[in-house]
């Protein structure tokens, strides 16, 4: 049975942050779980679907190999150590609601120092560089940790010390009548501590704006819309915490011959109308070089004929599309007087603009206009 995609289970999009993804999941786990759905089967299939999909798109690795590979990212596991095998239906309420809610309602623990920002690089690519696969290089301008201090901020043989305020906690409490509320500390501003000496490049911050040069190795068959993500290649974090990531998007140019849909190419060849009706033989484009396709007599203009794996190899299954090459009969232009006589002498030929005999879908036209207006006349 053919896997679901993990971003329709959960109901979300490609680009769907942590947060977004936890939100899908307790919404769609409370109400596919177990525990309310007694003896329902399809609903502890629904949620082993729903544990599945989550489990694989909030781990940061598992992720970007799924968005790169899909589902044949696991297919080693799936064999080896019993992936499936890891999801089953004891999952509590308390856990579900502590694993959506737990980052936000982080009760009296001290601010973290933040993690570095996400980045988003959008990548232009030629439909043969997607198609084939490349090597990619690029340059970025980011945020990256002081090579001076190393991500502190304080000056090197100086260290960051308690904040004075909050005695090192973060926060502070402040009396309102009967009850105390606790607040970020507006001194260190959660961080806990401070620093005396800053360094003289970064002044206190930890980082420094610098291009960054990656090479990004771009997967074959990749389209429009995907993207690659790059852990911790985005912004340095703040006090040497861990960098953000970097998430390169995807744009497939438009090419002057081949229309891609999905893992298929479209192309249209044009043919002159004697090919069209007597047949022959024509050379058409693919990605590898041209072939030859049989035109079969009296072939009509819109007909496709398919050519089976020319098309683009799936960055998913790893299957092969086809190419669907569009006959476009051309009527002939710049006619010389030869060519006229021999035209009108061939629709004389015919007998007449119905052509009854060598146009059926022109008689066929016609008697519908003419039982069309019989009927009017009743």
């Amino acid at each position: 049975m053919e896997k679901k995609d993990y971003y329709e289970v959960l109901g979300i999009q490609k680009l769907a942050e942590e947060r977004e993804i936890k939100k899908a999941y307790k919404r769609l786990a409370m109400r596919y779980h177990p525990d309310r759905n007694q003896g329902d089967k399809n609903a502890e299939i629904k949620f082993k679907e729903i544990k599945e999909a989550y489990e694989i798109l909030i781990d940061p690795q598992k992720r970007t190999a799924y968005d790169q590979y899909g589902h044949n990212a696991f297919q080693q596991n799936n064999n080896n150590s019993n992936f499936h095998g890891s999801f089953n239906s004891t999952t509590d309420f308390s856990d579900i609601f502590g694993d959506v809610f737990g980052d936000i309602f982080g009760g009296n623990r001290q601010k973290q120092a933040a993690k570095g920002s996400d980045l988003k690089y959008n990548l232009e690519l030629s439909l043969e560089e997607a198609v084939r696969g490349i090597i990619k290089e690029i340059c970025i301008p980011i945020l990256q940790k002081c090579n001076i201090c190393y991500g502190s901020g304080a000056t090197p043989g100086t260290k960051r010390t308690n904040c004075p305020t909050c005695h090192g906690s973060g926060q502070i409490q402040i009396r309102k009548g009967f009850f105390t509320v606790q607040q970020t500390c507006t001194t260190c501003y959660g961080k806990a501590t401070i620093i005396q000496y800053p360094c003289s490049k970064c002044h206190g911050h930890g980082r420094i704006e610098k291009p960054k040069n990656l090479s990004i190795k771009i997967p074959a068959g990749i389209n429009t819309n995907d993207r690659i993500k790059l852990n911790k290649e985005g912004e340095a974090g703040e006090q040497g915490a861990p960098a953000g990531d970097l998430y390169v998007q995807i744009t497939v140019k438009k090419h002057p011959i081949f229309a891609r849909e999905d893992n298929n190419l479209h192309c249209e060849v044009p043919i002159n109308f004697s090919i069209a009706a007597l047949g022959g033989e024509i050379e058409v484009p693919t990605l590898d070089g041209r072939i030859n396709l049989k035109i079969p007599a009296g072939t009509q203009s819109g007909k496709s004929f398919r050519i089976r794996g020319k098309g683009v190899l799936s960055v998913r299954n790893g299957k092969k599309g086809d190419l669907l090459c569009r006959i476009l009969v051309e009527t002939p232009v710049h006619l010389n007087e030869k060519q006229k006589t021999l035209l009108y002498e061939l629709g004389e030929s015919f007998g007449g603009f119905k052509g009854e005999k060598n146009s059926p879908r022109s008689k066929r036209f016609f008697d519908g206009v003419k039982r069309f207006f019989d009927d009017l006349r009743r």
